[in-house]
């Protein structure tokens, strides 16, 4: 293939996508990708891969598909994570005294 008729057809793809992100169904191919796996990608990237064959544009209901699945995986990574962000202070009854008066215990066995 001719690389300026390759590039032409790239620049020719990045103006059809809107946004600077696309939403990309990926297509079967020779060396192995699977159909149907959706995917987020640059304009750059999405044109490329459009003018290649490997993908095509998600519809826009295949688009709010998948951001309605992202959400919800953002979500339960979120709620995955906060127990390791819990901390957790064990104070003396001497500890909680000098809080309550707003001055620090300078104690030995405070830490």
């Amino acid at each position: 293939m001719d690389l300026r008729v390759f590039y032409t057809k790239i620049r020719e793809a990045t103006e059809l996508i809107p946004g600077d992100f696309a939403v990309l169904v990926s297509r079967e191919t020779p060396d192995g990708g699977k159909p149907g796996v959706m995917s987020e990608a640059s304009k750059a990237i999405a044109a490329r891969m459009l003018v290649e064959g490997r993908a095509r544009l998600a519809t826009p209901g295949e688009v709010e598909t998948f951001r309605s699945l992202e959400s919800d995986m953002r979500l339960k990574a979120e709620r995955e994570a906060a127990p390791a962000r819990l901390q957790v202070a064990v104070l003396s009854d001497k500890d909680i005294e000098a809080l309550q008066a707003g001055r620090p215990n300078k104690s030995k066995d405070s830490k």
